[in-house]
């Protein structure tokens, strides 16, 4: 279920980045060019790339490096995406918008997709010691204890989320499944409740109700959740794992 989240990558408004307009020296318009860079890396990723370290070259900034970073994850290039986006954190002032806590977490979230767990938890250290009470580091850091089985220390992250940010239903989902991992089903209920009373389209909370239904014996409860999580969100991870659950259900007896 933590592998369901919809964690891809936010990427950062031009509103967040402190571009100049039109540079007088370069004649180059950094705040369209990150548009375009940005644009542009969904399509051809690699041609992104190129672009990114073009403009790189004629004082791009952190922009224009932000951008060559995520240019490569769209390519898939796993390492060499979150590497370039550790060594753009530790470059930026502690006062920037975004923050380096903000940019090493992007760089956990990429080695996380890639399977590089001790990777993406040692990122998420970072960040947290750059921002130690923002809500999405600790969500993060709850993720990355749960794909390690350690749900206890995934419990606790999240457990401190919940408490900063009693409104975000991503958090509590995932404290419901931290919770039914480690035994305390009527807890992670309750959890899994909240987060669906907060948010009722949530995929992930659909997919983890589904399995504390099941848990329980309410198989047509469970259905009804998989169901919707996977007509409303296909495509997404949470919905692709909803219906696969759902293919189960139907191969198992009653």
């Amino acid at each position: 279920m933590f592998r369901s989240r919809q964690y891809m990558l936010i990427i950062c408004c031009l509103t967040l980045w402190p571009l100049p307009g039109r540079a007088a020296d370069t004649g180059v318009d950094h705040r369209r060019q990150y548009r375009s860079c940005i644009t542009l890396s969904y399509r051809e990723p690699w041609k992104a790339f190129e672009a990114a370290e073009a403009w790189a070259a004629v004082d791009g900034g952190p922009a224009a490096r932000h951008c060559a970073a995520l240019s490569l994850l769209e390519a898939k290039q796993y390492d060499r995406a979150a590497a370039r986006l550790e060594i753009l954190a530790a470059a930026l002032p502690p006062l920037h918008v975004p923050s380096p806590g903000d940019i090493m977490a992007q760089a956990a979230n990429v080695w996380f997709l890639g399977g590089r767990i001790t990777r993406a938890l040692q990122a998420i250290d970072m960040a947290l010691q750059y921002d130690p009470d923002k809500p999405s580091h600790l969500i993060d850091l709850g993720r990355i204890q749960a794909e390690r089985k350690d749900y206890a220390k995934a419990l606790a992250a999240l457990d401190r989320a919940v408490a900063l940010a009693p409104g975000d239903d991503d958090a509590a989902a995932f404290r419901a499944s931290a919770l039914r991992h480690l035994n305390r089903e009527n807890e992670a209920m309750a959890a899994i409740e909240r987060a669906l009373a907060l948010n009722p389209d949530n995929p992930s909370a659909r997919l983890e109700r589904g399995l504390l239904r099941l848990q329980q014996g309410d198989r047509d409860g469970a259905r009804a959740d998989w169901l919707r999580a996977a007509t409303d969100h296909g495509g997404t991870p949470a919905g692709d794992a909803a219906q696969n659950h759902l293919q189960q259900l139907e191969l198992k007896p009653k």
